[in-house]
């Protein structure tokens, strides 16, 4: 088959759909090479994604498509597609390029979650009116929709009415970096990298009040824990809440926050952990309790939402909204080592849900299901 994706985000960003697109274009390519794989991005280079030879990527080639970059995805991808008498083209960051629906090709669009709709009030009105433009016709005009969590996947129909049929649950996976355990030097030397302590509680995510890291604070100082907490992520203004609080209580020479941490080093990190904590509102699927599984440290995270799907036994789950009721699960992990055993054994069981080779299996069962 000849498949293209939107690629964009696979070479210029870091975060999740970042490394959603990586995965999933590197799995499917290493996986299924008797395929031919075509790339459309506006802009390539950079270190984050590696071209490999059996890729074909595609950009603007004119003055005014490389100047308009957006227009250019938004409207001129679509007859690119059938130039290159694509099978497939699967847009893996919830949007469709316009006029898809003309092409011979096969559309598949990944939903991640709804949030600007479920909490509108985290997002500016500009711009949840630009997502709700984009994936709701991404949605009407895909033959196939790919929710990365069933809790994402009741979103899309409950909020665009879309048949439910044509809606399939496809999980993600992390980077494979967090599947290597790391001997103790290894960890030892990026700690001191980091500045990092021997023992501390963890967090991952944008700093940000979705992802709820102050609730993890007021439950420290609830509970009189004394362990410290690091927060890895990209800064916003809530890390200055954050910040206040800790100044505030006495709690400023157990915060650590460190912005800028690189892909590679972030499996020490995880491993050296404690626990992970992640007490986020809501999420499509929360990638990072996965990467914690994988790394063998026990795991806090919320009830409702996707958390379930992927914490499934191998997780305590609170309410994100309760400091109380966090502090004290925080600290039963902390001081309870038959728990904190079992917990890990059960996340390294359900890490294996995830495993590679199921996700890019579903994936291309699905492409084979839509091709016929």
């Amino acid at each position: 088959m000849r498949i293209g994706f939107d690629a964009k985000r696979a070479f210029r960003n870091r975060s999740g759909l970042g490394n959603y697109s990586r995965s999933t274009i590197s799995l499917l390519s290493r996986q299924y090479p008797e395929n031919e794989y075509f790339l459309f991005t506006p802009q390539s280079g950079g270190e984050l994604f590696e071209v490999l030879p059996s890729y074909s990527v595609v950009q603007p080639d004119s003055f005014l498509s490389r100047t308009f970059k957006s227009a250019w995805r938004s409207f001129a991808i679509s007859s690119l597609i059938k130039e290159n008498q694509l099978d497939i083209y699967h847009g893996l960051s919830n949007e469709l390029p316009f006029g898809i629906q003309k092409t011979n090709c096969k559309s598949i669009v990944s939903i991640h979650d709804l949030i600007f709709l479920r909490y509108p009030e985290l997002y500016p009105f500009i711009d949840r009116q630009g997502y709700k433009l984009k994936f709701r016709y991404a949605c009407e005009k895909a033959d196939l929709v790919i929710a990365i969590s069933e809790s994402t996947r009741n979103d899309i129909i409950d909020y665009f009415g879309v048949d439910p049929s044509r809606v399939k649950v496809a999980y993600q996976t992390c980077n494979q970096s967090f599947t290597q355990l790391l001997d103790n030097k290894s960890k030892a030397d990026i700690l001191a990298k980091y500045q990092l302590p021997s023992e501390y509680i963890l967090t991952v995510g944008t700093i940000e009040p979705r992802k709820n890291a102050l609730q993890i604070l007021k439950g420290m100082l609830a509970s009189d824990i004394r362990m410290p907490l690091v927060i890895v992520g990209k800064n916003t203004p809530y890390t200055k809440e954050i910040q206040d609080f800790a100044n505030q209580y006495g709690l400023s020479d157990l915060l650590i926050i460190r912005n800028g941490v690189e892909t590679i080093d972030l499996p020490a990190i995880y491993q050296s952990a404690s626990v992970f904590a992640y007490p986020s509102i809501f999420e499509g699927f929360g990638i990072p309790i996965l990467e914690a599984l994988y790394s063998g440290i026990p795991v806090i995270t919320s009830n409702g939402s996707c958390f379930p799907e992927t914490g499934g036994e191998a997780a305590l789950y609170i309410n994100p909204s309760d400091a109380e009721e966090i502090g004290a699960t925080l600290k039963l992990l902390i001081h309870d080592s038959e728990l904190r055993s079992k917990l890990i054994t059960k996340g390294f069981e359900q890490a294996k849900k995830f495993d590679e080779h199921k996700v890019a299996e579903r994936l291309m069962n699905l492409y084979q299901e839509i091709a016929r």
